[in-house]
C-alpha cells in the first residue's frame, strides 16, 4: 500500500490545501528527532491537557474504558502553505505548526475517540503535503520513510513504556494513514501484538482487502482485531487518478459493514465541521461503490461555498459521533470476548 499511497494519496489539513514547494532535494535543512520521553512530542497525551480531550456540547464523554483501552492516532498533513514551510519534512519545534495541528486534527479528529480509550498521538516529522504530488520522488519516499521513523519510534516507546498490556485502537487519516498501514505490518500482522488489536480506523487513502497478511477488514460494527477505511466523495463522482475498484476496502460508516447498500441520513448521528462545539445531524448518507464512499452533497449554513466534489477533509467528521459511538462499541467488545474466554 506504500507504493499506492505515495504515488496516489491525497493529503489535506484540515483547513488549507495551499502548497509552498519544499525547496532542494531531501533533507534540505536537517531537524532534530523527537524524545517521546518529553510531553512536548505528543500532541496528544493522557498525562497533559490537550484539544483530544474535548467534546461538542451535549456531547457525553465516559471514563470508563480509559484505563482499560488505548487509542493510538496519527494525524494526517499540517505541514503545508506557509512562507518558510519549504523542507521535505515539517520541524517539531514549530510552534505555529504545532498550534495549527493542534487546533485542527488533533480537535476534530483525536477527540472522536475520546470515549473509547487513552489518546495518544504522536508528533512527528511529517512529510510535506506535496511530497505526494512532487516529480523529485525519490525525495519524497524519503521524506515519508523520515516521517515513518518517527511513528516506529513513537509507539515503540509507547508500548515500552505506557501500554502495560492494554489493548490497543489504532486510528489514522490521510498522511496518517500512510504510516498507520505499514506500523500495522511491522507491529501486529501476524505478530504477537496482533491479539491486543480492537480496530484500526484507516481513513482516507485506499487500503486494499488484501493488504495484511492476517487482518481483514471489520464485516459487522462490534468485529474486533479487524480495520475499517473509506475515502468520502459527492455522490455520482468517480474521481479520475484514484485507486478505486473492488479490490480496495470500503466500510460504510452508517452501517460498519462492507456492502454497497444504500444508508440513509437518518442513520447519521452527527457530524462536527467548523464549529466544534455543534453538532449537525443526518447531514449526510452513505453508499459504498466502486471503492469509494459516496454521500449526498451537505446543507448547512454557507454550504452553497462547498462545491468540491472531494470531501477528504471530512472523512471523519462527516460521521464524528457514528465513529465516536463504533469506536466505544468495539472497545466493549473486545473486553467482553477477553472476559468471556
Amino acid at each position: 500500500m506504500s507504493k499506492i499511497l505515495l504515488l496516489l494519496g491525497i493529503a489535506c489539513c484540515m483547513f488549507s490545501c495551499a502548497s509552498v514547494k519544499p525547496v532542494g532535494t531531501f533533507p534540505g535543512t536537517p531537524t532534530a528527532a523527537p524524545d517521546y520521553s518529553n510531553l512536548t512530542f505528543w500532541a496528544a497525551h493522557p498525562d497533559k491537557e490537550d484539544p483530544a480531550d474535548r467534546v461538542p456540547d451535549g456531547v457525553s464523554k465516559q471514563t470508563d474504558l480509559l484505563e482499560e483501552v488505548d487509542v493510538f492516532f496519527l494525524h494526517p498533513t499540517t505541514y503545508t502553505g506557509k512562507k518558510g514551510h519549504d523542507q521535505w519534512n515539517g520541524v517539531l519545534t514549530d510552534v505555529k505548526l504545532n498550534e495549527r495541528t493542534d487546533g485542527s486534527t488533533i480537535l476534530y479528529q483525536a477527540s472522536i475517540f475520546n470515549d473509547a480509550g487513552r489518546v495518544f498521538a504522536p508528533r512527528y516529522r511529517q512529510a510535506h503535503l506535496n511530497a505526494y504530488f512532487s516529480a523529485d520522488t525519490a525525495s519524497a519516499r524519503k521524506a515519508f520513510a523520515l516521517a515513518y521513523q518517527d511513528v516506529r519510534a513513537a509507539f515503540q516507546y509507547y508500548l515500552e513504556n505506557y501500554n502495560e498490556g492494554r489493548p490497543i485502537i489504532i486510528a489514522s487519516h490521510s498522511q496518517g494513514t500512510t504510516h498507520a498501514g505499514p506500523l500495522i505490518k511491522e507491529f501486529f500482522d501476524g505478530k504477537t501484538l496482533q491479539d491486543k488489536l480492537v480496530a484500526a480506523y484507516l481513513i482516507g487513502m485506499p487500503v486494499p482487502k488484501n493488504f495484511f497478511k492476517e487482518i481483514k477488514a471489520c464485516e459487522t460494527p462490534a468485529s474486533t482485531g479487524c480495520f475499517c477505511a473509506w475515502r468520502t466523495f459527492r455522490r455520482d463522482y468517480v474521481p479520475p487518478r484514484e485507486v478505486t475498484g473492488d479490490q480496495i476496502a470500503v466500510t460504510n460508516p452508517l452501517s460498519w459493514t462492507l456492502d454497497n447498500t444504500y444508508q440513509p441520513k437518518t442513520l447519521n448521528q452527527g457530524a462536527v465541521l467548523r464549529k466544534f462545539e455543534k453538532i449537525l445531524p443526518e447531514l449526510v448518507d452513505a453508499q459504498v461503490e466502486q471503492g469509494i464512499l459516496w454521500v449526498n452533497k451537505p446543507k448547512f449554513p454557507g454550504s452553497f461555498l462547498f462545491r468540491t466534489k472531494r470531501y477528504h477533509i471530512v472523512d471523519l467528521n462527516f460521521f464524528y459521533l457514528n465513529v465516536r459511538s463504533n469506536a466505544r462499541q468495539r472497545a466493549e467488545s473486545w473486553l467482553k470476548e477477553m472476559a468471556d474466554r
